[in-house]
C-alpha cells in the first residue's frame, strides 16, 4: 500500500517504545518535520504519549505490534477549545488531535493500536474538572480523512469524534470503548464509538464497533447553538459493520443543524440494545429526514439494560428523548417555534431482531408536530414487549411480524 512519498520513524526523534517513557515532544517534533505527503511511522512497541497534533497532507502509520497509548498524567493533555455535546467549550485535549481550520488529506492506517487510556484518564478528568473529557481521536474542519485497519480503544468519553468535516472514509477498523484489554469495564458513561458531527460524505464500511453508549452517533449541534452554526450531517453510509454492546446507530439527539440522507445497511448487532435510534426533543429544532436502515440483524440477550427515558426500543423513533415516561403528555400541543424538531421519511426494511431489552418497535412524535412518512417493511421482531406508535402520520406497514417473549 502506498503510504506516502517520504517516511519518518518516531524513534529517529528519540521516541522509545518501552511502555514507560512519555514521548509527547518527540512525536510532535517528528510531525513538524514531515513534508507534504510524508508518512510518520510508529514502529512495534508501546509508545506512551500525551496529546499529539496532526497536520494536513500526512499519513500516520501504526506498524503491526505498535501501540500509541495515552499517558496517565493529566498535565500531558492541556485544556483546549473543542466541540463537545453540541458546542465549543474547554476540553481536555485528546490523544490524537486535529484542531483549527483548513485541514485536508489526513490518513491514519496500519495494523497497530491507538489507546486513549480512558479507564485511567476519564476519572482524573472528571475529578479535576477543568474541561470536558477528551477523546481518543478528535478531528475538526478537515476535507479528506481516511482511517483504515487500525484498532482504536478506551477513550475518556466519545472514542472517535469528527466535527465539521467532509469526505471521510473509515474502513476495516476495530473500535473498543466498553471494555479494557483485560476484559474489565472501562466504567465511564457517554462512551460513544464513532461520532460524525456536522459532517458530510461519510463512509463507515466493514468496521467492528463495541461501545458503552451509541456505537455510531450522527450529530449536528444542540439547540439554539446548533441551529445558529447550521451545518448538517448528511450523505452518510454505514455498511457491512458489526456492532457489540451499546445502542447501535443513532441519528441525534444533538441534531439541531439537521441530519439527512443516512443509510445503514448489511449490518449485524450483537447484545446491543437497539439497531436504530432516531431521536430528538423539544428545543432541538431542525429535521432528521431521509434515513434508511436496511438488511440488518439484531440478537440481544443482555438483560442489564431495559427501556427507559434514554432508550425505548430495538427500532425507535423518539421525540421525547430524555423525558421520563410519567412526564410525557401525548395530547397537549406546545406552540411551534424554532425549537420544534421534525422527523420524517424514515425507512426500516428487511430487518430481523430478537431482544430481551424491551420494546421491539417504538415510534413517538410530538402532538404539535407528528413524525411523518415512516415505513416498516419486511420486519420480523421479537421483544420483551411489542410495538408502540403514537403521534405518527403516514405509517406504511408491509410484511411486519411482531412477537412478545414469554415471561
Amino acid at each position: 500500500m502506498e503510504i506516502g512519498k517520504g517516511y519518518i520513524d518516531i524513534t529517529d526523534f528519540g521516541a522509545k517504545g518501552d511502555g514507560m517513557t512519555v514521548n509527547t515532544k518527540n512525536i510532535n517534533k517528528a510531525i513538524e518535520a514531515l513534508d507534504e505527503g510524508d508518512t510518520l511511522i510508529i514502529p512495534e512497541g508501546v509508545f506512551i504519549s500525551g496529546a499529539v497534533f496532526l497536520k494536513s497532507d500526512m499519513t500516520l502509520y501504526l506498524s503491526k505490534g505498535a501501540v500509541l497509548k495515552g499517558s496517565d498524567d493529566l498535565s500531558d493533555f492541556p485544556v483546549v477549545t473543542a466541540q463537545f455535546e453540541g458546542a465549543y467549550k474547554d476540553c481536555y485535549a485528546s490523544l490524537i488531535n486535529v484542531l483549527g481550520e483548513g485541514y485536508s488529506n489526513i490518513v491514519i492506517t496500519g495494523e497497530g493500536t491507538i489507546s486513549g487510556n480512558g479507564a485511567v484518564l476519564g476519572p482524573k478528568e472528571l475529578s479535576e474538572n477543568s474541561g470536558a473529557r477528551g477523546r481518543t481521536i478528535y478531528i475538526e474542519h478537515t476535507d479528506g480523512l481516511t482511517v483504515t485497519d487500525v484498532t482504536i480503544r478506551e477513550s475518556p468519553s466519545w472514542c472517535f469524534h469528527i466535527f465539521d468535516s467532509k469526505n471521510i472514509s473509515i474502513e476495516g477498523i476495530k473500535l473498543y470503548n466498553k471494555y479494557r484489554e483485560d476484559g474489565e469495564p472501562i466504567a465511564l458513561a457517554n462512551g460513544d464509538g464513532i461520532d460524525p458531527d456536522c459532517c458530510s460524505n461519510v463512509r463507515i464500511i466493514n468496521c467492528f464497533i463495541e461501545s458503552e453508549d451509541d456505537c455510531i452517533a450522527i450529530k449536528s449541534g444542540r439547540d439554539e447553538t446548533g441551529r445558529r452554526y447550521g451545518v448538517p450531517s448528511e450523505d452518510i453510509l454505514v455498511k457491512g459493520c458489526r456492532f457489540s454492546g451499546g445502542f447501535g446507530v443513532a441519528c441525534g439527539s444533538e441534531m439541531s443543524g439537521g441530519v439527512r440522507r443516512v443509510r445503514v445497511e448489511d449490518c449485524t448487532f450483537k447484545d446491543t440494545f437497539s439497531i436504530a435510534s432516531v431521536k430528538n426533543c423539544r428545543g432541538r429544532g431542525s429535521v432528521i429526514e431521509d434515513v434508511i436502515y436496511e438488511n440488518c440483524r439484531l440478537i440481544n440477550n443482555d438483560k442489564t439494560i431495559t427501556d427507559s427515558q434514554w432508550f425505548r426500543g430495538a427500532l425507535y423513533i423518539d421525540q421525547y428523548y430524555g423525558i421520563p415516561d410519567k412526564e410525557i403528555d401525548l395530547v397537549t400541543p406546545h406552540d411551534i417555534d424554532d425549537g420544534t424538531p421534525e422527523i420524517r421519511n424514515i425507512v426500516f426494511k428487511d430487518i430481523t431482531l430478537k431482544t430481551v431489552g424491551g420494546n421491539s418497535i417504538y415510534i413517538c412524535g410530538l402532538p404539535e408536530n407528528h413524525v411523518k412518512d415512516i415505513t416498516l417493511e419486511n420486519i420480523t421482531a421479537t421483544g420483551k414487549k411489542g410495538i408502540i406508535i403514537n403521534n405518527a402520520d403516514d405509517v406504511k406497514i408491509k410484511g411486519l411480524t411482531v412477537s412478545v417473549l414469554d415471561k
